[in-house]
């Protein structure tokens, strides 16, 4: 799948997904990271790579919820990320990919009840990863001592 031209752009960006592993990010964040890091590439030349790495199936692109906007996510190591859900923590922005049998039981479920065919790779849920949620309870526990 991998089949892109490589360019010196295309390789500071894979170097960014590659330590973000597990984050769902924008162009812009991209774009500041690349800067912060001395490496010059305009804004155009990621999303045009952006597009490439989703179309070679690299990437994941969603919309947000809230403004519509693009954001994508590296697909490394869940090369069935078309066939799954994602959850990703609304605290630290970790995504989790939901690989468990318990996914056909979901579209089969969906399928039969509400005549509804998910579409797994632009899908998200939202919430709390088991850490944050640790941290949070562990914080409340010492507000109410």
């Amino acid at each position: 799948m991998q089949n892109g031209y490589k360019t010196k752009s295309r390789s500071y960006i894979m170097e960014f997904f590659t330590a973000h592993k597990e984050q769902i990010v924008s162009a812009a964040d991209i774009h500041h990271y690349l800067e912060e890091n001395g490496k010059q590439v305009n804004l155009a030349t990621i999303y045009r790579n952006l597009d490439k790495m989703t179309d070679e199936g690299i990437l994941l692109k969603y919309k947000t919820a809230k403004d519509e906007h693009a954001v994508y996510q590296y697909t490394d190591g869940h090369p069935e990320c078309h066939e799954h859900l994602h959850l990703q923590c609304v605290r630290c922005g970790r995504v989790i990919h939901l690989e468990c049998g318990f996914m056909k039981d979901i579209r089969a479920h969906l399928e039969e009840h509400h005549g509804f065919a998910l579409e797994c790779s632009s899908s998200v849920l939202y919430g709390m990863c088991r850490e944050c949620k640790e941290m949070e309870s562990g914080s409340h526990e010492k507000n109410h001592e």
